[in-house]
């Protein structure tokens, strides 16, 4: 039985991760994240990587989720957003990824819970124009994307370009997409688009990650 303070999004966001406990009693507004293969029972079945949001209410026989603790505390947006630009570095000085470039997209730090690698990032321009992609790195993993603060939405296409567009599912606060890869971790051309300036959460499982010889 565990309960860790996840440091990534300080001072900005309490994120929880709480790990095989008979019962978690959630409080103020928060996301409530599943990372197990297990339903986590939130007033009805919330499957693998998918998420809702509750309040003043009790888990019951928690697995292993996530928890965006009060995610509506931050009534200033634009104060937000300015201080995050301070603090969280631009996805390009990070990744140095082509599709990066010139992308006003920050990220925070990222950390590890159990074999989930969580981050957040701010997304400060309308379209973000993110770009097109397929993978994730060196290596395969399951990954999704919940949105914490404004509105985007995740777009699927047939081919690497726009006009190839079959699907886009909306995001609000609180919403995961469904997930996109099938049993051999195979992704669709895809990206994160803002229809506003927000925040959104990325959470990859690492599990498959090949082993060091």
């Amino acid at each position: 039985m565990s309960i860790e303070k996840l440091n990534f999004a300080q001072p900005f966001f309490e994120v929880l991760y709480v790990k095989d406990e008979e019962s978690f009693f959630v409080s103020p507004l928060s996301i409530v994240f599943n990372l197990s293969k297990k339903p986590l029972m939130a007033g009805h079945a919330i499957g693998y990587l998918q998420s809702t949001v509750v309040v003043n209410f009790t888990l019951q026989e928690v697995d292993q989720c996530l928890v965006v603790a009060d995610f509506e505390k931050n009534s200033d947006s634009g104060a937000l957003y300015a201080d995050i630009r301070k603090r969280w570095m631009l996805a390009w000085d990070v990744t140095h990824e082509d599709r990066h470039i010139g992308v006003q997209l920050w990220r925070s730090p990222r950390q590890m819970a159990g074999d989930f690698l969580v981050g957040m990032c701010y997304a400060g321009k309308v379209p973000l124009q993110i770009g097109l992609h397929k993978t994730h790195g060196d290596y395969p993993i399951e990954e999704v994307h919940t949105q914490v603060v404004g509105f985007g939405k995740m777009q699927e296409c047939r081919e690497k370009d726009l006009a190839t567009l079959y699907r886009e599912d909306r995001m609000s606060p609180g919403y995961t997409h469904p997930i996109m890869f099938n049993e051999q971790l195979e992704y669709p051309w895809h990206q994160f688009e803002t229809v506003t300036e927000g925040i959104f959460m990325s959470v990859a499982n690492h599990s498959r990650k090949p082993k060091e010889r």
